[in-house]
């Protein structure tokens, strides 16, 4: 819930104390030493300046060098540095971002108050370390703890002051903001290890080695702004693919649909062929990869039949003219499923689901083995569904007399017998129609199938039916 016009004038007027009660403060506690070598402060102050310049935006937020510039300040020199450079930075990038003034007092009140209590406890402890240690690798070690852990305390209140303006003028609660904050952590937390490395190595070693560093971090953090870019736009192109890949399905969902709307028996056959194949290939022990693609060819099988026209999809018995058609329809749903892209081994699967085991089958006249597995799946569900349901081309028979036919087609070389046999026996198993219960949406899970085709590697090698598209298939009688 936003906050009222009072409370909202209420948490400015607060931030204006804090800031000016920070420099107040900065004035009082300051110290010459804090300012010496001038070198380093230059380098630490340019830093956290230029450092907006290698910012990227992660979700809602800025992520920049400036980090480490203030974390430095922080270990290195002092309190008043830390919320002077704290100030710098974020003059630089309010300004350069455009924001609206109540945004400008935040961010100056949260890196003006943050940094400067944050130096000042690192001041506070470091000379109890020069008190209470000796040993320069044991004071070596605790001001490292000490500068990570002033950095915890600088992440987690610099979040909760932003997160308090942000609930104000947006209402939105510190708990709704936290999946904003999250992606930005791993590299928060990188850049204040690295920058606690640094401000111990400063102590050991003197400004060259930081020097050396700094540049090499400026390095690293152009690459980093280099990768994190680069993920956007591939999470943008993704989404592209998604929609294009949205839109191709769709197509496809659409064309049986509209075949559907043409002759009515059409979406449950498809959806009950689907559910057989899938579960004879389940039967047959395939991977789940095969299993899913034997499903879809199930679903779109007779999508090529959308070419037909009405006195050949409604015949009860073909006329000779038309038998060329009903056999190219295999090939016009190969080519229209192989379109989109990684359909390859579904547009196999149809375009030759009637081919026959001896090679008496079309278009291509394959023989036994030739036939890819899912297209000998297909060939003896589609069958079975279309003599127990349908009367398209044939009376209804019953699931007995259904199944031995395919016993007989096994026989005289139309179906594959061994998958025969399994198909026969899942039947008697789970029941001689449980295929018909199922329905065309369920089975083509359109949003899963969306996903997964978009998802980077998802496509695979051109099909048999994508080398065939232009060419029409020799049909054998």
């Amino acid at each position: 819930m936003r906050g009222t016009n009072l409370t909202k004038r209420l948490f400015m007027a607060f931030e204006v104390l804090a800031l000016l009660g920070t420099a107040a403060a900065a004035v009082f506690v300051s110290r010459p030493s804090e300012w010496h070598p001038a070198a380093l402060v230059v380098l630490v102050g340019l830093l956290a300046v230029l450092g907006e310049r290698f910012s990227v935006q992660v979700n809602d937020e800025q992520q920049s060098a400036s980090t480490i510039a203030i974390v430095l300040a922080i270990g290195l020199l002092g309190p008043t540095p830390a919320a002077a450079f704290g100030v710098g930075a974020m003059v630089v990038a309010s300004a350069t971002r455009g924001l609206r003034p109540a945004q400008w007092l935040n961010n100056l009140a949260t890196f003006a108050v943050v940094p400067f209590v944050a130096g000042l406890a690192v001041r506070v402890l470091t000379e109890w370390i020069h008190f209470a240690h000796s040993g320069q690798t044991a004071r070596s070690a605790i001001l490292g703890l000490i500068v990570l852990g002033v950095f915890a305390f600088v992440l987690v209140a610099s979040f909760i002051l932003i997160g308090i303006d942000t609930s104000i003028e947006e209402g939105r609660s510190l708990r709704r903001q936290l999946p904003d904050f999250r992606p930005l952590l791993p590299g928060e937390f990188a850049a204040g290890a690295l920058a606690t490395i640094l401000v111990v190595a400063y102590k050991s070693a003197g400004l060259p080695l930081l020097v050396a560093a700094i540049l090499l971090l400026a390095i690293f953090q152009h690459l980093t702004v280099a990768l994190l870019r680069s993920e956007e736009r591939a999470e943008q192109l993704q989404a592209r693919s998604r929609q294009l890949v949205g839109l191709q399905l769709g197509v496809l969902r659409t064309l049986v649909r509209a075949l559907g709307m043409r002759d009515e028996t059409t979406g449950r056959h498809a959806a009950a062929v689907a559910s057989y194949a899938a579960a004879l290939a389940t039967e047959l022990g395939l991977p789940e990869t095969e299993r899913d693609n034997v499903r879809a060819a199930g679903l779109l099988h007779e999508i090529g039949k959308f070419t037909w026209p009405d006195r050949v999809l409604h015949a009860v018995k073909l006329e000779d003219a038309d038998l060329e058609i009903v056999k190219n329809y295999p090939q016009e749903g190969s080519i229209l499923v192989g379109a989109l892209d990684g359909y390859g081994p579904m547009a196999d699967a149809i375009l030759y689901h009637h081919e026959r085991m001896d090679g008496r089958g079309y278009p291509a006249g394959l023989i036994g083995q030739e036939i890819p597995l899912a297209s000998r799946i297909l060939a003896i569900c589609s069958t079975y569904d279309t003599m127990t349901t349908r009367a398209t081309f044939g009376p209804t028979i019953s699931a007995e007399e259904a199944i031995e036919e395919l016993r007989a087609g096994a026989r005289n070389g139309q179906f594959d017998p061994e998958l025969v046999d399994t198909f026969i026996a899942l039947l008697e198993r789970e029941g001689a129609t449980f295929g018909q219960n199922s329905d065309f949406e369920t089975q083509l899970e359109f949003e899963r199938r969306v996903q997964e085709m978009a998802e980077p590697g998802s496509s695979v090698p051109e099909s048999h039916a994508g080398r065939l598209r232009g060419r029409r298939l020799r049909l054998r009688a």
